[in-house]
């Protein structure tokens, strides 16, 4: 009994490192939801809004690492209250291309994953601002911020859930320490 428990932990142990081992490409497709807020030292008062994201990712990895780059569209939305009480959901429609690191773990088609990394921002459209009586943002066209997430790999099915540090302010004038937090949840599907 003993030698057959070994021996079944063995070949399982040996099948999830080969898996790890063997050198591989994907390439997708993903859309998804986002929660966004500004963070600012300054009396600016900001809530969650709903935004949207769609785009294609690629993974590449071997040695149960992998680097995953992506590029999607994606509208972040706030709202935003000025020092007079007046509120107004701003948006930020933009293209974002994430250079992520990470890990999977799993077997047969299942796996979960752990990713982090940069994330260059473009600004897109022709409103690239936002002003009341007292409150004035005159968007950046390029920010950075880091991204922190999880996901799960069900055959080719993939599922993401990522929280985004912005490093950089959003804004040319006025509130120039203010900077984006989301988070993130995409679906997606794997085409080969």
């Amino acid at each position: 009994m003993k030698k057959s428990c070994f021996f079944f932990i063995s070949l399982l142990s040996s099948a999830v490192a080969s898996a790890q081992v063997i050198p591989n490409f994907d390439l997708g497709v993903k859309a998804g939801t986002n929660l966004t807020k500004f963070a600012s030292q300054q009396s600016l008062e900001s809530s969650n809004r709903a935004g949207y994201l769609i785009g294609i990712w690629a993974r590449a990895g071997a040695l149960g690492l992998h680097i995953q780059p992506e590029l999607y569209y994606t509208v972040k939305k706030t709202d935003v209250k000025d020092e007079q009480g007046n509120t107004k959901t701003v948006d930020f429609p933009r293209v974002d291309i994430p250079i992520l690191l990470g890990t999977k773990i799993g077997l047969g088609g299942i796996g979960g994953r752990l990713n982090t990394g940069p994330v260059i921002s473009f600004a897109t459209g022709n409103e690239k601002s936002y002003s009341t009586e007292v409150l004035r943002f005159d968007y950046n066209d390029r920010a950075t911020a880091w991204q922190f997430g999880a996901g799960l790999d069900i055959k080719k099915i993939t599922l993401d859930l990522r929280y985004e540090h912005g490093l950089t302010k959003i804004s040319r004038t006025g509130y120039d320490d203010t900077k984006l937090r989301l988070f993130n949840f995409s679906l997606g599907y794997k085409l080969f």
